[in-house]
Protein backbone atom coordinates (compact mmCIF):
# COMPACT_ATOMS: atom_id res chain seq x y z
CA UNK A 1 0.00 0.00 0.00
CA UNK A 2 1.07 3.19 -0.93
CA UNK A 3 1.84 6.03 1.24
CA UNK A 4 -1.14 8.29 -0.05
CA UNK A 5 -3.18 5.62 -0.26
CA UNK A 6 -2.75 4.42 3.49
CA UNK A 7 -3.45 8.00 4.64
CA UNK A 8 -6.63 7.98 3.07
CA UNK A 9 -7.25 4.71 4.44
CA UNK A 10 -6.95 5.52 7.74
CA UNK A 11 -8.81 8.14 7.64
CA UNK A 12 -11.63 6.61 5.74
CA UNK A 13 -11.53 4.29 9.07
CA UNK A 14 -11.89 7.01 11.89
CA UNK A 15 -15.36 8.06 9.95
CA UNK A 16 -19.11 5.66 9.56
CA UNK A 17 -18.23 3.05 7.29
CA UNK A 18 -21.39 3.97 5.05
CA UNK A 19 -19.61 7.76 4.83
CA UNK A 20 -15.84 6.50 4.63
CA UNK A 21 -17.54 4.19 1.29
CA UNK A 22 -19.29 7.13 -0.36
CA UNK A 23 -15.54 8.87 0.01
CA UNK A 24 -14.02 6.04 -1.24
CA UNK A 25 -16.52 6.20 -4.54
CA UNK A 26 -15.53 10.04 -4.78
CA UNK A 27 -11.86 9.44 -5.00
CA UNK A 28 -12.57 7.12 -7.83
CA UNK A 29 -14.78 9.86 -9.53
CA UNK A 30 -12.02 12.30 -9.26
CA UNK A 31 -9.10 9.91 -10.33
CA UNK A 32 -7.31 9.57 -6.61
CA UNK A 33 -7.27 5.92 -6.52
CA UNK A 34 -4.56 3.58 -7.65
CA UNK A 35 -4.81 3.02 -11.30
CA UNK A 36 -2.51 0.49 -13.09
CA UNK A 37 -4.68 -0.24 -15.64
CA UNK A 38 -4.65 -3.40 -17.69
CA UNK A 39 -3.41 -6.10 -16.14
CA UNK A 40 -2.81 -8.97 -17.85
CA UNK A 41 -0.13 -11.44 -19.04
CA UNK A 42 -0.58 -14.97 -21.30
CA UNK A 43 -1.16 -17.05 -17.70
CA UNK A 44 -3.82 -14.91 -17.05
CA UNK A 45 -5.52 -14.74 -19.87
CA UNK A 46 -8.33 -16.58 -19.79
CA UNK A 47 -12.26 -17.34 -20.84
CA UNK A 48 -15.17 -17.00 -18.34
CA UNK A 49 -18.11 -18.44 -20.19
CA UNK A 50 -17.04 -17.09 -23.71
CA UNK A 51 -16.17 -13.74 -22.16
CA UNK A 52 -12.38 -13.30 -22.61
CA UNK A 53 -10.98 -11.48 -19.94
CA UNK A 54 -7.36 -10.02 -19.32
CA UNK A 55 -7.11 -11.64 -15.85
CA UNK A 56 -9.66 -13.59 -13.50
CA UNK A 57 -9.47 -11.32 -10.55
CA UNK A 58 -12.94 -9.23 -10.75
CA UNK A 59 -14.27 -7.38 -8.11
CA UNK A 60 -17.92 -8.51 -6.69
CA UNK A 61 -21.05 -6.64 -6.75
CA UNK A 62 -21.82 -4.44 -3.77
CA UNK A 63 -19.10 -1.27 -4.20
CA UNK A 64 -20.76 0.27 -6.99
CA UNK A 65 -24.43 -0.13 -6.30
CA UNK A 66 -25.25 2.66 -8.74
CA UNK A 67 -22.94 2.54 -11.55
CA UNK A 68 -21.40 5.82 -10.99
CA UNK A 69 -17.54 5.15 -11.08
CA UNK A 70 -17.41 3.06 -14.16
CA UNK A 71 -14.31 4.90 -15.83
CA UNK A 72 -12.41 4.62 -12.15
CA UNK A 73 -13.11 0.98 -11.83
CA UNK A 74 -12.10 0.33 -15.47
CA UNK A 75 -8.52 1.53 -14.67
CA UNK A 76 -8.09 -0.40 -11.37
CA UNK A 77 -6.55 -3.88 -12.75
CA UNK A 78 -9.80 -5.70 -12.61
CA UNK A 79 -10.40 -8.46 -15.06
CA UNK A 80 -13.91 -7.71 -14.41
CA UNK A 81 -16.28 -6.09 -12.50
CA UNK A 82 -20.41 -6.41 -11.06
CA UNK A 83 -22.33 -2.89 -10.25
CA UNK A 84 -25.65 -3.15 -8.55
CA UNK A 85 -27.26 -4.71 -7.63
CA UNK A 86 -30.25 -2.84 -9.65
CA UNK A 87 -33.83 -3.33 -8.73
CA UNK A 88 -36.73 -2.34 -11.14
CA UNK A 89 -37.88 1.14 -8.86
CA UNK A 90 -35.52 3.17 -6.48
CA UNK A 91 -35.36 1.75 -2.93
CA UNK A 92 -33.86 3.37 0.07
CA UNK A 93 -32.56 -0.16 1.70
CA UNK A 94 -33.03 -0.48 5.35
CA UNK A 95 -32.88 2.01 7.90
CA UNK A 96 -29.07 3.15 8.80
CA UNK A 97 -26.91 2.43 10.39
CA UNK A 98 -26.29 -1.10 7.97
CA UNK A 99 -22.84 -1.69 7.71
CA UNK A 100 -20.19 -2.47 10.00
CA UNK A 101 -16.76 -3.24 10.44
CA UNK A 102 -15.40 -6.06 12.03
CA UNK A 103 -11.44 -4.54 12.17
CA UNK A 104 -10.18 -7.87 14.01
CA UNK A 105 -11.71 -10.29 12.14
CA UNK A 106 -11.37 -8.28 8.70
CA UNK A 107 -14.41 -8.84 8.07
CA UNK A 108 -17.83 -6.58 7.74
CA UNK A 109 -21.45 -7.13 7.58
CA UNK A 110 -24.02 -5.52 6.08
CA UNK A 111 -27.69 -5.33 5.79
CA UNK A 112 -28.22 -2.48 3.00
CA UNK A 113 -31.32 -4.11 1.67
CA UNK A 114 -30.52 -3.33 -2.00
CA UNK A 115 -30.43 0.55 -1.69
CA UNK A 116 -30.58 1.89 -5.49
CA UNK A 117 -31.37 4.59 -7.67
CA UNK A 118 -33.26 2.13 -9.56
CA UNK A 119 -32.73 0.24 -13.07
CA UNK A 120 -33.48 3.16 -15.29
CA UNK A 121 -30.88 5.35 -13.71
CA UNK A 122 -28.32 2.57 -14.08
CA UNK A 123 -29.17 1.98 -17.23
CA UNK A 124 -28.12 5.22 -18.49
CA UNK A 125 -25.10 5.10 -16.49
CA UNK A 126 -24.31 2.06 -18.45
CA UNK A 127 -25.13 3.54 -21.24
CA UNK A 128 -22.11 5.64 -21.35
CA UNK A 129 -19.77 2.88 -20.27
CA UNK A 130 -15.99 2.23 -20.51
CA UNK A 131 -16.05 -0.09 -23.78
CA UNK A 132 -13.19 -1.75 -22.90
CA UNK A 133 -14.15 -2.76 -20.07
CA UNK A 134 -16.14 -6.13 -18.48
CA UNK A 135 -19.00 -5.40 -16.80
CA UNK A 136 -21.94 -7.36 -15.40
CA UNK A 137 -24.74 -5.98 -13.23
CA UNK A 138 -26.35 -7.99 -10.19
CA UNK A 139 -30.12 -8.29 -10.60
CA UNK A 140 -32.22 -7.30 -7.57
CA UNK A 141 -35.72 -7.66 -6.31
CA UNK A 142 -38.16 -4.71 -4.83
CA UNK A 143 -38.93 -5.60 -1.36
CA UNK A 144 -42.21 -4.35 -1.87
CA UNK A 145 -43.19 -6.15 -4.99
CA UNK A 146 -45.71 -8.49 -6.09
CA UNK A 147 -43.77 -10.44 -7.87
CA UNK A 148 -39.96 -10.38 -7.12
CA UNK A 149 -38.84 -13.42 -9.54
CA UNK A 150 -40.45 -11.04 -12.52
CA UNK A 151 -38.19 -8.23 -11.32
CA UNK A 152 -35.05 -9.57 -12.07
CA UNK A 153 -36.19 -10.06 -16.43
CA UNK A 154 -37.23 -6.59 -15.86
CA UNK A 155 -33.92 -5.19 -14.63
CA UNK A 156 -32.34 -7.60 -17.62
CA UNK A 157 -34.56 -6.40 -19.75
CA UNK A 158 -33.96 -2.58 -18.99
CA UNK A 159 -30.13 -2.80 -19.03
CA UNK A 160 -29.08 -5.98 -20.78
CA UNK A 161 -28.18 -4.11 -23.79
CA UNK A 162 -25.64 -2.12 -21.67
CA UNK A 163 -23.88 -5.34 -20.32
CA UNK A 164 -21.68 -8.65 -20.66
CA UNK A 165 -23.06 -10.40 -18.35
CA UNK A 166 -25.79 -10.42 -15.66
CA UNK A 167 -26.15 -11.93 -12.18
CA UNK A 168 -29.39 -13.36 -10.42
CA UNK A 169 -29.07 -12.70 -6.91
CA UNK A 170 -31.30 -14.13 -4.86
CA UNK A 171 -28.85 -14.89 -1.86
CA UNK A 172 -29.06 -11.62 -0.83
CA UNK A 173 -29.89 -12.40 3.30
CA UNK A 174 -30.99 -8.67 3.83
CA UNK A 175 -34.31 -8.82 1.46
CA UNK A 176 -36.90 -10.69 3.43
CA UNK A 177 -37.49 -14.16 1.96
CA UNK A 178 -35.27 -13.58 -1.62
CA UNK A 179 -33.34 -16.55 -0.32
CA UNK A 180 -36.41 -18.29 0.06
CA UNK A 181 -35.96 -18.13 -4.04
CA UNK A 182 -33.23 -20.42 -3.82
CA UNK A 183 -35.48 -23.28 -3.76
CA UNK A 184 -35.66 -25.66 -7.30
CA UNK A 185 -39.09 -25.07 -8.09
CA UNK A 186 -38.65 -21.16 -7.79
CA UNK A 187 -35.44 -21.04 -9.03
CA UNK A 188 -36.43 -22.74 -11.90
CA UNK A 189 -39.43 -20.67 -13.22
CA UNK A 190 -36.86 -17.19 -12.09
CA UNK A 191 -34.03 -18.82 -14.32
CA UNK A 192 -36.39 -19.58 -17.20
CA UNK A 193 -37.98 -15.84 -17.01
CA UNK A 194 -34.84 -14.13 -16.77
CA UNK A 195 -32.79 -16.12 -19.81
CA UNK A 196 -35.99 -15.79 -21.94
CA UNK A 197 -34.95 -12.00 -21.30
CA UNK A 198 -31.82 -13.09 -22.16
CA UNK A 199 -32.34 -14.76 -25.33
CA UNK A 200 -34.05 -11.37 -27.01
CA UNK A 201 -31.44 -9.57 -26.43
CA UNK A 202 -29.82 -8.06 -29.66
CA UNK A 203 -26.08 -9.36 -28.04
CA UNK A 204 -26.32 -13.25 -26.04
CA UNK A 205 -24.84 -12.45 -22.41
CA UNK A 206 -24.12 -15.19 -20.03
CA UNK A 207 -26.23 -14.91 -17.08
CA UNK A 208 -24.73 -16.16 -13.80
CA UNK A 209 -26.50 -17.33 -10.60
CA UNK A 210 -25.50 -15.94 -7.03
CA UNK A 211 -25.58 -18.50 -4.04
CA UNK A 212 -25.35 -18.53 -0.22
CA UNK A 213 -22.83 -20.37 1.68
CA UNK A 214 -25.84 -21.60 4.12
CA UNK A 215 -27.01 -24.11 1.76
CA UNK A 216 -27.59 -27.69 2.88
CA UNK A 217 -25.87 -30.41 0.46
CA UNK A 218 -29.41 -31.65 -0.34
CA UNK A 219 -29.54 -27.68 -1.29
CA UNK A 220 -26.69 -27.69 -3.13
CA UNK A 221 -27.90 -30.99 -5.41
CA UNK A 222 -30.91 -29.30 -6.25
CA UNK A 223 -29.30 -25.90 -7.51
CA UNK A 224 -26.54 -27.81 -9.67
CA UNK A 225 -29.72 -29.46 -11.19
CA UNK A 226 -31.73 -26.47 -11.82
CA UNK A 227 -28.06 -25.09 -13.84
CA UNK A 228 -28.24 -28.06 -15.80
CA UNK A 229 -31.96 -28.03 -16.75
CA UNK A 230 -31.78 -24.42 -17.11
CA UNK A 231 -28.57 -23.94 -19.15
CA UNK A 232 -27.45 -20.97 -16.74
CA UNK A 233 -24.07 -20.03 -18.14
CA UNK A 234 -22.28 -20.10 -14.46
CA UNK A 235 -22.56 -19.90 -10.76
CA UNK A 236 -21.07 -17.51 -8.21
CA UNK A 237 -19.82 -19.29 -5.30
CA UNK A 238 -21.06 -17.58 -2.91
CA UNK A 239 -22.64 -14.25 -1.01
CA UNK A 240 -22.75 -13.18 2.39
CA UNK A 241 -23.38 -15.63 5.24
CA UNK A 242 -25.36 -15.53 8.28
CA UNK A 243 -22.94 -17.44 10.77
CA UNK A 244 -21.18 -15.77 13.23
CA UNK A 245 -19.06 -18.61 14.26
CA UNK A 246 -15.32 -17.94 15.91
CA UNK A 247 -15.75 -13.99 15.48
CA UNK A 248 -14.03 -11.61 17.86
CA UNK A 249 -15.40 -8.14 16.95
CA UNK A 250 -17.96 -6.14 19.17
CA UNK A 251 -20.21 -5.90 16.11
CA UNK A 252 -20.46 -9.66 15.51
CA UNK A 253 -24.57 -9.90 16.65
CA UNK A 254 -25.30 -7.10 14.25
CA UNK A 255 -28.03 -8.40 11.82
CA UNK A 256 -27.01 -8.90 8.00
CA UNK A 257 -24.67 -10.68 5.83
CA UNK A 258 -21.00 -11.27 6.82
CA UNK A 259 -18.12 -10.91 4.49
CA UNK A 260 -14.38 -10.90 4.40
CA UNK A 261 -11.85 -13.03 5.72
CA UNK A 262 -14.16 -15.05 7.82
CA UNK A 263 -16.02 -16.55 5.02
CA UNK A 264 -12.61 -17.90 2.85
CA UNK A 265 -12.44 -21.47 4.30
CA UNK A 266 -16.90 -22.01 4.07
CA UNK A 267 -17.49 -20.29 0.32
CA UNK A 268 -14.48 -22.52 -0.64
CA UNK A 269 -15.67 -25.73 0.66
CA UNK A 270 -19.54 -24.82 -1.63
CA UNK A 271 -16.79 -23.85 -4.20
CA UNK A 272 -15.23 -26.99 -4.40
CA UNK A 273 -18.78 -28.88 -3.71
CA UNK A 274 -20.04 -27.01 -6.70
CA UNK A 275 -17.64 -27.84 -9.14
CA UNK A 276 -17.65 -31.36 -8.09
CA UNK A 277 -21.43 -31.62 -8.26
CA UNK A 278 -21.43 -30.08 -12.18
CA UNK A 279 -18.64 -32.05 -12.47
CA UNK A 280 -16.30 -28.64 -13.65
CA UNK A 281 -18.69 -28.53 -16.93
CA UNK A 282 -20.39 -24.95 -15.35
CA UNK A 283 -17.67 -22.30 -15.30
CA UNK A 284 -18.32 -20.92 -11.22
CA UNK A 285 -16.60 -17.93 -10.13
CA UNK A 286 -15.39 -17.58 -6.56
CA UNK A 287 -15.98 -15.05 -4.00
CA UNK A 288 -15.75 -14.97 -0.60
CA UNK A 289 -12.26 -13.87 1.66
CA UNK A 290 -10.13 -13.39 -0.83
CA UNK A 291 -7.07 -10.70 0.28
CA UNK A 292 -4.05 -12.24 -0.89
CA UNK A 293 -2.90 -13.91 -4.52
CA UNK A 294 -2.69 -16.90 -2.25
CA UNK A 295 -6.35 -16.57 -1.46
CA UNK A 296 -7.16 -16.14 -5.49
CA UNK A 297 -5.49 -19.02 -6.67
CA UNK A 298 -6.68 -21.36 -3.51
CA UNK A 299 -10.19 -20.66 -4.71
CA UNK A 300 -8.91 -21.44 -8.31
CA UNK A 301 -7.50 -24.43 -7.59
CA UNK A 302 -10.89 -25.34 -5.84
CA UNK A 303 -12.75 -25.04 -9.04
CA UNK A 304 -13.27 -21.07 -10.21
CA UNK A 305 -12.93 -20.21 -13.36
CA UNK A 306 -12.50 -16.75 -12.28
CA UNK A 307 -12.67 -15.25 -8.36
CA UNK A 308 -14.53 -11.63 -6.43
CA UNK A 309 -13.49 -9.44 -4.08
CA UNK A 310 -14.88 -6.54 -2.26
CA UNK A 311 -14.58 -6.82 1.66
CA UNK A 312 -10.45 -7.17 1.09
CA UNK A 313 -10.45 -3.46 -0.13
CA UNK A 314 -11.89 -1.71 3.26
CA UNK A 315 -8.51 -2.77 4.94
CA UNK A 316 -6.11 -3.16 1.97
CA UNK A 317 -7.24 -0.42 0.01
CA UNK A 318 -7.34 -0.66 -3.86
CA UNK A 319 -4.02 -0.82 -4.66
CA UNK A 320 -4.02 -4.85 -3.71
CA UNK A 321 -5.83 -5.24 -7.31
CA UNK A 322 -2.56 -5.46 -8.72
CA UNK A 323 -0.65 -6.90 -5.80
CA UNK A 324 -3.17 -9.87 -6.09
CA UNK A 325 -2.83 -9.92 -9.90
CA UNK A 326 0.63 -10.33 -10.07
CA UNK A 327 0.63 -12.47 -7.16
CA UNK A 328 -1.39 -15.05 -9.00
CA UNK A 329 0.34 -14.56 -12.23
CA UNK A 330 3.86 -15.90 -10.30
CA UNK A 331 1.68 -18.37 -8.20
CA UNK A 332 0.63 -19.39 -11.66
CA UNK A 333 4.39 -19.70 -12.72
CA UNK A 334 5.48 -21.29 -9.86
CA UNK A 335 3.41 -24.75 -9.89
CA UNK A 336 3.87 -24.67 -13.82
CA UNK A 337 0.37 -23.61 -15.13
CA UNK A 338 0.59 -22.09 -18.78
CA UNK A 339 -2.71 -20.46 -17.67
CA UNK A 340 -5.52 -20.15 -15.60
CA UNK A 341 -7.96 -22.74 -17.28
CA UNK A 342 -5.22 -25.15 -16.37
CA UNK A 343 -5.52 -24.60 -12.90
CA UNK A 344 -8.88 -24.38 -12.58
CA UNK A 345 -10.11 -27.57 -9.55
CA UNK A 346 -6.77 -28.75 -9.70
CA UNK A 347 -6.89 -29.33 -6.09
CA UNK A 348 -10.46 -29.40 -5.30
CA UNK A 349 -10.13 -33.02 -3.46
CA UNK A 350 -8.53 -30.67 -0.96
CA UNK A 351 -11.51 -28.88 0.00
CA UNK A 352 -14.22 -32.16 -0.21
Amino acid sequence: MKVLESIGMKALHSIDPEAAHGWALRALQLGLAPAPGKLTSSRLKTNLAGISLPNPVGLAAGFDKNSTVLNGLSRAGFGFYEVGAATPHPQPGNPKPRLFRLTEDQAAINRFGFNNDGMDAIAARLSDRPKQAVIGLNLGANKDSEDRAADFAKVLACCGQHLDFATVNVSSPNTEKLRDLQGKSALTALLTGVLDVRNGLETRIPVFLKIAPDLSQSELAEIAEVAFDTGIDGIITTNTTLSRDGLASAHRDEAGGLSGKPLFSSSTKVLARMSQLTDGKIPLIGVGGISTAEDAFAKICAGASAVQLYTALVYGGLSMVQDIVQGLDALLERDGFKNVADAVGSKREEWL
